[in-house]
């Protein structure tokens, strides 16, 4: 037995904050994960007792621990196959991201970051103009992006007018982001009356554009629950356009069966029940 080989197995580190109710983040990317056979190694940013959809949560800041936290990985020697990061709570943590990008990115590691900037056109409230500049530098490090359309827009200084868009405009949004460098993108969440849409680039080939039946409510988490199908597919080096398939039909199956437990929006989807189709 090797007592000091920690490498045996595929890995992600997951850059998120906990939140412990509420279906987000670390809490989703573990499971989902874990079940598609990749060990999940989170990197806390912050601690909630509930995401800050609801009216009070227990916050506290992981900041100034980061960097320690992962020098100890450093003096194990973890190398891991995958780095996704979701949301980010100050420009600070954004730069300390963007360090641990570097200290363990390998020609081995596929990094996905999953630009947690705002959603239905506007940013959120703890996003800062400077947090918005921060956030165009550290994609760079991406070889895969999965921005929804508020995000896309705030990264390329498109003003959000979904209701004027047509097809030339998201592909002008696209041609924008492609400067960052990413290999793959997924633009998410485009709203054409009764359906969803999400278009994706892979280098060297046109754009293409997934269309499914648009169903319930919006419910927190389903980006997390997205993001984390789409990297540990891609540390299994599935095909991206399948993949978005895949991670699509299984955010929609989620949110069926949510449906049927008439939980609260702010609850996430009880991915718990059909975690078991995932492969």
């Amino acid at each position: 037995m090797n007592l000091t080989d920690h490498n045996r197995q595929n890995k992600i580190a997951v850059i998120n904050d906990i939140s412990g109710f509420g279906r987000c983040s670390i809490a989703v990317s573990l499971p989902i994960i874990s079940q598609m056979k990749i060990q999940c190694c989170p990197v806390p940013t912050s601690v909630f007792s509930n995401h800050t959809g609801f009216k009070n949560f227990f916050f506290d800041d992981y900041t100034d621990k980061m960097l320690e936290y992962t020098d100890n990985w450093k003096q194990l020697g973890l190398k891991f196959n995958g780095i996704l990061t979701g949301f980010l709570g100050s420009a600070r943590q954004i730069e300390i991201v963007s360090d641990i990008i570097c200290s363990f990115r390998s020609e081995n590691t596929i990094v996905i970051i999953d630009p947690v900037m705002g959603d239905n056109g506007k940013p959120y409230p703890t996003y800062t103009e400077d947090m918005c500049h921060r956030m165009r530098e550290l994609i760079k490090h991406a070889d895969i992006i999965t921005p929804n359309l508020t995000e896309a827009c705030i990264l390329t200084d498109t003003p959000y007018t979904p209701e004027n868009f047509t097809n030339k405009d998201y592909y002008k949004i696209l041609d924008k982001l492609k400067e960052c460098g990413a290999d793959k993108i997924v633009i998410t969440g485009i709203q054409k009356s009764a359906s969803l849409s999400n278009i994706v680039y892979v280098k060297g080939s046109e754009p293409v554009i997934l269309t499914q039946r648009r169903i319930g409510h919006e419910r927190s988490g389903t980006g997390d629950v997205f993001a984390s199908v789409i990297a540990a597919d891609a540390v299994h080096n599935v095909d991206f356009i399948k993949s978005v398939k895949k991670a699509s039909s299984f955010v929609k199956k989620c949110i069926e069966v949510t449906e049927r437990f008439d939980t609260p929006p702010t609850d996430g989807v009880c991915f718990e029940e059909i975690l078991h189709i995932l492969k």
